[in-house]
């Protein structure tokens, strides 16, 4: 064994490649090629004169040692974070960094404007977000370490110290040649077009199934489409309509027209972090801009609209029937 040549990133690449069970997924969560992936693992067999993995049609499982020496890697990348953690307290807020796992509508609609009040109080601070698909992802970084902060719909796991951030209600989107009257759709308006939804594990689609299933409607989806901006394409072409979240769904092209749901459906969006971690001033200082800063917004919208309805909505709100 040579093990003074073992290196972390041949570490992180056997977690990585554990938790997913397929090389291609683990090089696009450490942001690195497959074949990079694949020479790490190959090379740290080699340092340690065992096989860490199974390789098959069906992607990559740990051998019996493999899983031994996984939570010793584990262990030893953990320890590296709190090494730096420690080093980040002893900085205060004049260094370290932010860690933020996120999905793509807080992320483009939230944090800019957040992350730029929160730099002109501590430039020295490094923020990065990461954007993951779903809520399970987002979740996953915080729990393995690789996020500070998360941004998640998904209920509060007792794991986890968590707020509401705002509740983001969902609407219908139709094309601009549609024929439905301003205010609520009726369920028989809503059925009558294709629908056009998420994939079924996608959290909002899980969400959107369950309002039909207990208004006692059945949801078929005519096309499943991952991306949100392909799905809003489609709708203004006139292929269909989607029910999307408010967030999701700005920006929206001209002309696609927004009709409130039957019933109203809105997803909770929270902030959280993980209970036992050991979190270092900049996380800390970043939550608390994020409070005050979204408080102001708040307070500054409702003034807004009670001075002078609509002028100072979003497009989408915009777009909205009143009352």
């Amino acid at each position: 064994m040579n093990l003074e040549e073992v290196k972390l990133s041949q570490l992180r690449a056997l977690v990585a490649v554990a938790a997913h069970s397929n090389f291609s997924e683990a090089a696009l969560t450490l942001s690195i090629s497959q074949s990079a992936v694949s020479h790490a693992i190959a090379t740290l067999e080699a340092q340690l004169g065992v096989v860490l993995l199974y390789r098959g049609r069906q992607g990559a499982s740990l051998t019996p040692v493999g899983e031994r020496i996984l939570k010793h890697a584990q262990e030893m990348l953990r320890s590296l974070e709190l090494l730096g953690k420690e080093a980040d307290l002893s900085k205060g807020l004049q260094g370290g960094q932010v860690r933020i796992a996120s999905f793509r509508s807080v992320a483009t609609h939230v944090l800019p404007d957040v992350i730029s009040k929160f730099r002109e109080n501590y430039p020295a601070i490094a923020v990065t977000i990461t954007e993951y698909r779903g809520d399970a992802g987002v979740e996953d970084a915080l729990r393995d370490g690789r996020s500070d902060i998360a941004f998640t719909c998904l209920p509060p796991s007792e794991e986890f110290d968590s707020w509401e951030l705002m509740q983001d209600e969902y609407v219908v989107l139709l094309p601009p040649q549609a024929k439905v009257p301003e205010g609520r759709m009726t369920w028989k308006q809503l059925k009558s077009y294709p629908l056009i939804m998420p994939p079924k594990n996608d959290y909002c689609a899980s969400l959107i199934r369950d309002y039909f299933v207990e208004s006692g409607h059945v949801l078929k989806s005519t096309y499943e489409i991952v991306e949100d901006s392909t799905i809003i394409s489609m709708v203004m072409k006139g292929l269909g309509i989607t029910i999307m979240a408010k967030l999701a769904a700005e920006p929206l092209p001209f002309g696609v027209q927004v009709r409130e749901l039957p019933t109203k459906l809105t997803r909770v969006i929270q902030v959280a972090t993980l209970e036992s971690a050991l979190n270092p001033p900049p996380v800390y200082a970043f939550l608390d801009t994020l409070k005050q800063h979204w408080r102001l917004t708040n307070n500054l919208s409702t003034a807004a609209k009670s001075l002078s309805p609509g002028a100072n909505s979003t497009p989408l709100e915009r777009s909205m029937p009143s009352g």
